[in-house]
């Protein structure tokens, strides 16, 4: 069995709206499913949630759902004869009266209405990921005028960003909240939060999502130059968050890609420390969508996300829209795994200096010290309530696989997305305690994960199902139980 450390996102839509195609994605290594919630009706989600849970009970894994929330539609409008070419020097205005569908070559409507009073004379407008750029010269009410700076062509419904930031459309819109219904009544494990500038509109959406009847985990989408312009920040909302995903589009046009590099390493060194997940998005394998295979440059990328310690690497529309979408996920697995053999990925010193408060991290991190550093250990077997021991193991680099064993479907879902860490469902509840040791092993070894010959390290708490009760350690031989 290949224990593949970094788990890999795949976006569903078009190229796998099949049974059939969600069983091979689970197959070639998805250890989560995105639902774009830009694109399908309640329905489609349903169908295809439906599908992912079947498969993944068929291969005998975890794969989580996540549900992506569109957030502000900050985009022009349309055009009434198809696209326009903008010259460098053209004048150009976004009018937020203008009817939706009456765009010329002269101004176009824009979906947030708020933008005029967001912008300044002097400000650069990024449209289409920046492919177009243009300098406000003024404003008139709902009107703003701009000149073109850098040329392109320019389609229906393209986002706009404001350089540097700003706008102040809110994170959750109504149609948010509508689908984080949908999503809640789905029972997704995730819910990503688009747009968020702080941590105030994190704590907005975990109420929105409670009053709804929802205990998801959310993700914060780290798109907003706001959201990186200081560490306080950053780290305020990765707090209100139990992960963050680096969001690498938009986040890229409003602080510029130059400065992408280095945010992208500390998002990652930050979650990693305050103990949350962290996915890293966005044109990981984006030539694969028409081509049956990455350019270095991509592999590269996917590869130094690896190393940086991510949880996860996301394929968009490479599994959603694009032609291979199959040999994408299978090339994100080869790349992983080969980045995953090098020693700075196995092995980190991360937190040898901590002191801790609780009995559980306590025996998290000793154990994680533990198996890095005792011969002939071939896993970590880690009863759980709540997901809380493996996922601080995982934030602590090792070669070996945290087999994280649970009675509770909640915590199973979230485990899929944790680095390092393999869910495996298990009722230790029904089994008698003198033979819960036996069990773990045996179920951790029914699915291939251990030998005879292997030692294991083996937590749990004295009173099973007890949240926070993890208060033991031991060191077992497999062959004893088996």
């Amino acid at each position: 069995m290949t224990l593949r450390r970094t788990k890999i996102v795949a976006t569903l839509g078009p190229s796998t709206d099949s049974a059939e195609k969600i069983d091979a994605l689970i197959q070639a290594g998805v250890n989560c499913v995105r639902m774009n919630f830009s694109h399908g009706e309640a329905a489609d989600h349903l169908q295809r949630a439906e599908w992912v849970r079947a498969a993944a009970k068929q291969n005998r894994v975890q794969v989580a759902l996540l549900a992506d929330l569109q957030g502000p539609k900050i985009r022009v409008a349309r055009f009434a004869e198809g696209p326009i070419e903008l010259n460098t020097g053209d004048g150009f205005v976004l009018d937020a009266s203008l009817d939706r569908d009456a765009g010329d070559q002269h101004q176009v409507g824009i979906d947030y209405k708020a933008l005029p009073q967001d912008c300044a004379a002097g400000d650069l407008l990024l449209l289409d990921d920046g492919r177009v750029t243009l300098r406000v010269e003024s404003i008139s009410g709902d009107r703003i005028t701009t000149r073109t700076e850098r040329a392109g062509r320019l389609s229906n419904n393209k986002g706009i960003n404001r350089q540097g930031g700003g706008l102040s459309a809110p994170a959750l819109t109504p149609k948010d909240l509508a689908d984080m219904q949908v999503a809640v009544n789905i029972g997704v494990d995730y819910i990503a939060v688009s747009f968020p500038r702080n941590a105030a509109d994190m704590r907005l959406a975990r109420r929105e999502m409670k009053a709804v009847g929802g205990d998801a985990a959310l993700i914060a989408k780290i798109e907003r130059a706001e959201a990186v312009a200081d560490h306080a920040t950053l780290d305020a909302i990765i707090r209100e968050s139990d992960g963050v995903m680096v969001a690498r589009g938009d986040l890229g046009v409003e602080i510029g890609d130059a400065y992408l590099v280095g945010v992208q390493k500390r998002i990652i060194q930050r979650a990693r420390a305050l103990d949350r997940i962290v996915i890293t998005a966005t044109q990981m394998m984006e030539s694969m969508i028409s081509n049956s295979l990455p350019t270095r440059a991509e592999v590269f990328d996917v590869a130094n996300a690896v190393l940086d310690g991510t949880d996860a690497v996301m394929l968009s529309g490479e599994t959603a829209a694009g032609d291979f979408p199959i040999e994408t996920v299978e090339a994100m697995a080869r790349t992983a795994e080969g980045a995953e053999r090098e020693p700075e990925a196995r092995i980190s010193e991360a937190r040898l200096q901590q002191n801790f408060s609780s009995l559980d991290e306590s025996i998290a991190l000793s154990a994680m010290y533990a198996a890095n550093r005792l011969k002939g250990v071939a896993a970590i077997l880690c009863l759980t309530e709540s997901g809380s021991t493996p996922r601080w193991m995982s934030r602590i680099g090792s070669h070996l696989p945290i087999i994280a064993l649970t009675r509770e479907p909640k915590s199973l879902g979230r485990m899929a997305l944790y680095r390092g860490v393999f869910p495996v469902a298990l009722n230790y509840e029904a089994v008698p305690s003198l033979r819960v040791d036996e069990t773990a092993i045996r179920a951790a070894a029914d699915l291939g994960y251990l030998k005879p010959e292997d030692l294991v390290i083996f937590t749990k708490g004295d009173n099973l199902g007890q949240l926070g009760g993890t208060n033991t350690l031991k060191i077992l031989r497999v062959g004893d139980f088996l």
